[in-house]
């Protein structure tokens, strides 16, 4: 969906889409695993300026990969966005004391308008977690053979090692000093 500027002078665009999965391109490793439901409303803040601002809700799941154990996970994202766009030509005259503090989410579009489709893969990806993970008892894979420790729990045994005094103990080697325990 487009939303026009000629369109926005007129009246407030009100949107309610649906938007099948593989329509919105997100990156190689996500994919839109059901209908993203998206509701909400865009409208002129500024006809001189050229502001819209668009907010609404949107719902969809994801799936990606668990950055535990690389193994296929699901993400449900529900997010309420507001957000505020100029056009990109303004950009450059403006700085940033210019920009309200409370329309900290400031975005940038060029032409006549806006695609809605844009909008809601940037509110998807932004609302996702920085560590996507399949569940938080993930346990990962094991560093030392690669096994998936929630399939099958494996033998390796990693010893923490304390590298802040190996080089005093290499010292001490060389220099022929006994090494001392504590009891």
């Amino acid at each position: 969906m487009f939303i026009g500027l000629r369109e926005l002078e007129l009246q407030t665009v009100r949107f309610d889409v649906d938007v099948p999965p593989g329509e919105i391109d997100y990156d190689a490793k996500l994919t839109q695993d059901s209908v993203l439901h998206a509701e909400g409303t865009a409208q002129l803040i500024s006809q001189s300026l050229g502001e819209i601002r668009v907010s609404g809700d949107l719902k969809t799941t994801m799936q990606g990969t668990c950055d535990r154990c690389l193994e296929a996970a699901r993400f449900p994202v529900s997010s309420h966005f507001d957000l505020v766009y100029l056009p990109s030509g303004g950009a450059a005259s403006g700085g940033e004391d210019e920009v309200d503090e409370a329309a900290v989410e400031v975005g940038y579009y060029e032409g006549s308008g806006l695609d809605l489709n844009d909008i809601l893969r940037e509110v998807v990806l932004l609302a996702l977690p920085m560590q996507m993970v399949c569940s938080e008892e993930c346990k990962g894979i094991c560093p030392l053979c690669g096994q998936n420790r929630n399939q099958q729990e494996c033998d390796c045994h990693l010893e923490a090692v304390d590298d802040r005094w190996s080089k005093l103990k290499a010292f001490r080697s060389e220099t022929g000093q006994p090494q001392t325990s504590k009891n």
